[in-house]
């Protein structure tokens, strides 16, 4: 192995025979061992060198192993010290763990257990490193708010952020359920000079036709039944700031045309009244379906969607940028622990990045947080993480996964049935009478479907 690939172990005993014994053990196991006679002589080796790991008697002349382990706090804090004495009792084990060990053993002692030690004690150093350095990236981003990634296509946003926060030309986001456009659209408001004015984010789904309106654009009293007071409508309360419409491709058509009215005049006329407020808003828009489809289908005005479309920001989903989830595990936990020492360990951050996240980002913070609440200690596991086949595996489409990959590749319709036929033999293993029942067809149909469909086999004919 080559030796600067090799974990290194200070050895810290004033036996010199038994430190000889450990440097001798660590070596024979690959390991780079150094020795030291005293508290003294380690500290000295620390200032100038950095080891994985601290392996340290306890009682010693002149200082402690407890003293020392203090000095080690303060000059190494991320180096790893496991504790060893012949003098071991429940006292000492509890001494040195409040100041900060990471594990502790009695001699005499097996060599086994020398080297299980050392080895966890590597492994917590990596996940600690490993946690750091996420953070540090984390912490790269965080003149982004909670827009968090790495992956060159998070690069493009923040650069495209970074041009489009100084002017107030409209901005259109795209992106699946769940990638966090909303975000993009809060980190171009608080970039820009409107930061200090409002941002009103408003969901077209989430509010009756009849009732949109009135949100938007306000009315006079009396315009409506239960119209009781007069209602300044969000364009009049955003002016000077940004207003966000959300899933905006699912605005009735009969809106949309008086919403392009308001983005030509700069002014909005309340509903029931006449006297129309000029205003100063930029908007951000952002859907999950393709405008370009709905204009095809007449469910989308052209005119409106060349209107908000001046800056096209697009958000792949997870999936596509896998380097992103460690950076979004770690800035959700830090965002839900409120404990600095939580971590994610390697098995459990390998299985986060199995799933094929259909929910993007947004399932990703649900999955940290209720791993949190599970998780017995400050670490999570797999087994503290659902698992990585319960329909968001990479290996077999979910109808839904498929449904979304028919609209994005702009399937005909036979080619979507052949597809899903396809999905439902590799289900079944190939046996056409139980792919047949799932479908709903008759199994001859089914044979007869293309070349590839083969006749009956033994496999075939039984349930």
């Amino acid at each position: 192995m080559d030796t600067a690939l090799r974990r290194s172990v200070l050895v810290v005993d004033d036996d010199a025979a038994m430190r000889e014994m450990l440097i001798s053990l660590l070596d024979e196991h690959s390991l780079r061992a150094v020795g030291a006679e005293s508290a003294e002589a380690a500290v000295e080796q620390l200032r100038d060198h950095d080891f994985d790991a601290v392996l340290s008697d306890i009682r010693m002349p002149g200082r402690s192993g407890i003293e020392l382990l203090g000095q080690i706090r303060e000059l190494r804090p991320e180096t790893p010290v496991v504790l060893m004495t012949a003098f071991g009792t429940i006292d000492s084990a509890v001494e040195a763990m409040r100041a900060g060990a990471f594990h502790y053993i009695t001699k005499p002692f097996k060599r086994d257990a020398v080297l299980v030690a050392l080895e966890r004690a590597f492994e917590r150093r990596a996940l600690e490193d490993e946690n750091r350095r996420l953070r540090r990236a984390v912490d790269r981003t965080s003149a982004f708010g909670e827009l968090i990634g790495a992956s060159p296509a998070m690069q493009e946003i923040y650069a495209m952020v970074r041009k489009v926060a100084e002017n107030r030309s409209s901005v259109l986001i795209t992106g699946e359920s769940g990638t966090g456009k909303e975000v993009v659209a809060r980190t171009i408001h608080f970039s820009g000079p409107r930061a200090n004015q409002p941002f009103i984010p408003i969901n077209c789904t989430a509010i009756p036709e009849g009732l949109l309106e009135s949100e938007l654009f306000g009315h006079v009293r009396g315009a409506f039944t239960g119209a009781t007071t007069t209602k300044q409508g969000l364009f009049v309360k955003a002016s000077g700031g940004t207003l966000f419409l959300d899933e905006i491709g699912d605005m009735p058509p009969g809106l949309q045309s008086k919403l392009l009215r308001v983005l030509q005049d700069h002014e909005v006329r309340p509903v029931g009244g006449m006297q129309a407020t000029k205003i100063d808003v930029r908007v951000i828009t952002a859907t999950n379906k393709n405008l370009r489809d709905e204009m095809e289908a007449g469910r989308f005005r052209n005119d409106l969607y060349y209107r908000l479309n001046v800056i096209p920001i697009h958000i792949p989903p997870l999936r596509e940028r896998v380097e992103d989830i460690p950076l979004l595990a770690e800035h959700f936990l830090r965002k839900h622990s409120g404990d600095a020492r939580s971590s994610i360990s390697k098995a459990g951050m390998e299985r986060l990045l199995q799933r094929r996240w259909e929910g993007n980002a947004r399932e990703l913070e649900n999955v940290i947080e209720r791993a949190l609440a599970l998780a017995e200690g400050n670490e999570i596991g797999p087994d503290d993480l659902p698992p990585a086949d319960d329909g968001h595996d990479t290996g077999t489409s979910t109808p839904v996964s498929l449904l979304k990959r028919a609209v994005e590749t702009r399937l005909t319709l036979q080619e979507l049935t052949d597809r899903y036929i396809e999905e439902v033999l590799q289900l079944t293993g190939g046996n056409k009478m139980q792919a047949a029942r799932i479908l709903g067809i008759n199994r001859r149909t089914l044979y007869r479907r293309g070349e590839h469909h083969e006749r009956p086999t033994h496999k075939d004919m039984v349930s």
